[in-house]
Formats: structure tokens, C-alpha cells, sequence
């Protein structure tokens, strides 16, 4: 392109600002709006959490248990028994018992944990927590470091 007499010197392309229907001049950029959080601060979050729903008496705790097969009838008939089926319910275990997960993954008010998982979003989110015994142990080994 001619750069003198044309009237479009020095304008560059199509997509330039100060072309009608060109670019915009500062556009919107996506933004990352997390922010750090110490981890003893989380973990007092958690701690504070845990301590609330046991003053409300929200959390159960269950022996250990496994499922051999992944089954959410089995899932729902311990909720049941337990009169949880209603509520949301998060059930936190020490380790991946994969089963326990599959068989729950398809309740709505329902969802397991691992005790490294957990959060104090989950916590507070739940109606009730379910909390094997073992895992009771397990928690109280992180939140006492």
C-alpha cells in the first residue's frame, strides 16, 4: 500500500483501532481472580468447618466398609438406613475405595472424599458428613500439624 497521498498512511491492516469496524483498542483479556491463601489458614478454615458440624451434630461416624462391586442401590440402602437419603451427604474415606466412589457418583445429593481431598467448600456445602472411622484418625493427623 502507497504510505503519501492515499489518506490510509501508516494505517496497517483491516483489523486496526482506528479503522471502522476495526479492533478494539484494549480488549477484554481473561483474568485469573484466585488469590493465595496460607495453608494454615486453610487449615484452621477446615478445622473451624469440621468443629461447626459437629456442634450441630452433622456428622456421622460409620466402621469401615467396602463395596465388591460398584452398586448405588447398596450406596442409597446405607443412606437409607442412616435416614440420609434426603439430605447431601459427603462421605469422606482414607483411601480411594474406587467402588464406594462409582457407586455414589450417580446421586445428586451425594459425593465421597478422600480425606487429602477434602475442603472447607465440601464441608460447609454438606447437609451431613458421613466419616468412616479410620478416616476420623486420618484427620485428625493433617489438622493437628
Amino acid at each position: 500500500r502507497r504510505q503519501k497521498g492515499s489518506g490510509m498512511a501508516r494505517v496497517g491492516d483491516i483489523k486496526n483501532p482506528i479503522l471502522r469496524g476495526g479492533g478494539r483498542t484494549f480488549g477484554p483479556k481473561p483474568r485469573d481472580y484466585g488469590f493465595k491463601l496460607n495453608k494454615k489458614v486453610k487449615r484452621l478454615a477446615r478445622k473451624s468447618a469440621l468443629s461447626y458440624k459437629a456442634k450441630d451434630s452433622n456428622i456421622i461416624v460409620l466402621e469401615d466398609f467396602t463395596f465388591d462391586k460398584p452398586k448405588t442401590k447398596d450406596y442409597l440402602n446405607i443412606l437409607n438406613n442412616l435416614k440420609q437419603s434426603e439430605n447431601k451427604t459427603l462421605m469422606i474415606l482414607t483411601d480411594s475405595n474406587n467402588n464406594i466412589f462409582l457407586s455414589s457418583r450417580n446421586l445428586k445429593k451425594a459425593k465421597v472424599l478422600k480425606v487429602s481431598e477434602l475442603c472447607t467448600y465440601e464441608i460447609m456445602n454438606a447437609n451431613k458428613l458421613l466419616v468412616s472411622e479410620s478416616s476420623v484418625k486420618e484427620i485428625e493427623k493433617t489438622l493437628n500439624k
